[in-house]
C-alpha cells in the first residue's frame, strides 16, 4: 500500500482516522480550557501547565497497570467505551464549584484510562492495514494529530473567549460523545487479538516480556528518549522568544508534516530501516545551534528542519512490529505510546529545571547533546541486520533453516 487514495479506500480506515482526529481535537480543545479555568482559580503556572500536560504523566500509571487490556477487549467497544469516559470525565471538570484537587483527580484517571486507548487504537490500525500498510496509516494520523492540535488550539482560545472555559470544556466532551458515535458505528464488530482476562499481573508479566528482548527493548529506548528530550527543547519556546513562540510551534508543526509525509510516503521500505538512526540525529542536531542564540529567522529554520526527525518513530514502529508478537502487537505499541508521552513529560520538567539555573536556549543546547549522546549510544542496536526476516516473534534472532 503506497498511495493515500488506497489507504481511504481501505475498508474502516475512515471511520479509524476520523475518530482518532475527533479525540485528538476533543483532548486539545479540553486541555486548553481547562488549563484556563485552573489558572484563572489558583494564578498559578504550575498548576495550569500541569492541567493541561499532566495527562502525559498519568500515561506512565495506565502502563503499569492496564495495558495487558489493550489485545484482549474487542476493538470497537474498548474505543467506543473510552471515548465515552473520556466525555463524561471531560463534562465532570465543567461543574461550577468544582473544587481544583478534584479536577485534577479526574484528570489523572482520564490520563490513566488513556494509555489503554493507545494500545486498543494502534493495535486496531495494525489489523485494518495490516504490516504493509502500517507505516503509511500511522504517518497520516501522525499529520492529522498535528493538524487538529493547531486547530484545536485556535479553536479552542476562539471558544474560551465566546463561551467561556466550561462551555469550551462542554464543547470538547460533545466532540468525545461525536467519536464515540463514529467508532460504534462506523468499525466493524472484531474478536480480541488474544485470549484471557486483562489484569496487573498480566500487565506486568507483558511488559518485562517485551523489555527482556535486547533488539526490543533498543527500539522502546530510541521511541521513548531522544524524543522526550527535544521535546522539553520544545517546552522553552515561549521564554526564549516570548513574542514568537506561536510561529516556533507552528514551524515545528509543518516540520513534522513534512517529516512523515515523505517517509511514510515515499521513502522504500528497503531504506527505512536504514534511516532511523540518521532521523534520530536530524531531530536533535539543529537544536544544539541554539547554545550560539540564533536570530529568529535561523532559529525557525533549526526548528522546522529538526522536527522533520519526529518521522523516525515511523520506521522504529515499524521494527517493533517485526520484534512482537501479533497478539502482543497492541500492548506493544501502548507500552510504546505510554512511555513516549511520559518521556515527554519528564524531558519537559527537566528542561524547566536546567533553564531555571541556566538560560532557555543553554536548556535546549544540553537537552539536545544529551539526546545525542543517547542516539548515538543505541545506534549499533538500531542497525538494519541480514537476519532481521527471520526474526522470533519473542524478539531474538533466529537462525534459518539449514
Amino acid at each position: 500500500m503506497r498511495t493515500y487514495r488506497q489507504l481511504f479506500r481501505t475498508p474502516e480506515f475512515t471511520p479509524f482516522f476520523l475518530t482518532s482526529s475527533l479525540q485528538v481535537a476533543a483532548q486539545t480543545v479540553s486541555g486548553l480550557a481547562l488549563g484556563t479555568q485552573i489558572y484563572a482559580a489558583t494564578g498559578s503556572p504550575l498548576l495550569s501547565a500541569l492541567a493541561m500536560f499532566g495527562p502525559s504523566l498519568a500515561q506512565v500509571i495506565g502502563a503499569a497497570t492496564l495495558l495487558s487490556a489493550a489485545d484482549r477487549l474487542p476493538p470497537r467497544a474498548a474505543l467506543t467505551g473510552l471515548a465515552l469516559v473520556l466525555g463524561l470525565g471531560t463534562a465532570v471538570q465543567a461543574a461550577p464549584g468544582l473544587p481544583v484537587w478534584a479536577a485534577f483527580a479526574v484528570l489523572l484517571g482520564l490520563g490513566t484510562a488513556g494509555s489503554l486507548g493507545g494500545g486498543v487504537r494502534y493495535g486496531l490500525l495494525d489489523e485494518i492495514l495490516s504490516r504493509e500498510g502500517y507505516l503509511l496509516g500511522r504517518s497520516v494520523l501522525n499529520m492529522s494529530g498535528g493538524a487538529m492540535q493547531i486547530a484545536g488550539f485556535a479553536v479552542g482560545g476562539v471558544l474560551v473567549s465566546t463561551l467561556s472555559a466550561r462551555g469550551t470544556l462542554l464543547a470538547g466532551a460533545a466532540l468525545h460523545v461525536v467519536a464515540a458515535a463514529v467508532a460504534r458505528y462506523g468499525l466493524g464488530r472484531r474478536p480480541s487479538r488474544a485470549t484471557g482476562r486483562p489484569s496487573v499481573t498480566d500487565t506486568w508479566r507483558t511488559n518485562v516480556r517485551l523489555w527482556s528482548a535486547g533488539p526490543r527493548r533498543t527500539v522502546f529506548l530510541a521511541l521513548w528518549v531522544p524524543n522526550g528530550l527535544i521535546v522539553g527543547c520544545e517546552s522553552l519556546y515561549v521564554p526564549y522568544a516570548p513574542r514568537h513562540a506561536g510561529l516556533l510551534f507552528a514551524c515545528g508543526a509543518f516540520g513534522m508534516l513534512a517529516g512523515d509525509m515523505v517517509t511514510g510516503r515515499w521513502i522504500p521500505e528497503r531504506w527505512r530501516q536504514r534511516l532511523c538512526v540518521p532521523l534520530c540525529l536530524l531531530l536533535t542536531v539543529p537544536y544544539l545551534l541554539f547554545a550560539l542564540r540564533p536570530a529568529l529567522p535561523l532559529a525557525v529554520a533549526a526548528v522546522v528542519l529538526a522536527t522533520a526527525g519526529y518521522a523516525s518513530s515511523l520506521p522504529l514502529q515499524e521494527r517493533l512490529l517485526s520484534l512482537t508478537p501479533d497478539e502482543l502487537g497492541g500492548h506493544a505499541l501502548g507500552l510504546h505510546s505510554s512511555g513516549m508521552l511520559t518521556m515527554q513529560g519528564v524531558g519537559a520538567a527537566l528542561a524547566g529545571g536546567v533553564a531555571q539555573w541556566t538560560s532557555p536556549a543553554t536548556a535546549m543546547a544540553v537537552l539536545a547533546a544529551a539526546s545525542v549522546a543517547v542516539t548515538l549510544a543505541l545506534a549499533p542496536g538500531l542497525r538494519p541486520r541480514v537476519t532481521d526476516p527471520h526474526l522470533r516473534g519473542d524478539g531474538h534472532l533466529s537462525r534459518s533453516p539449514s
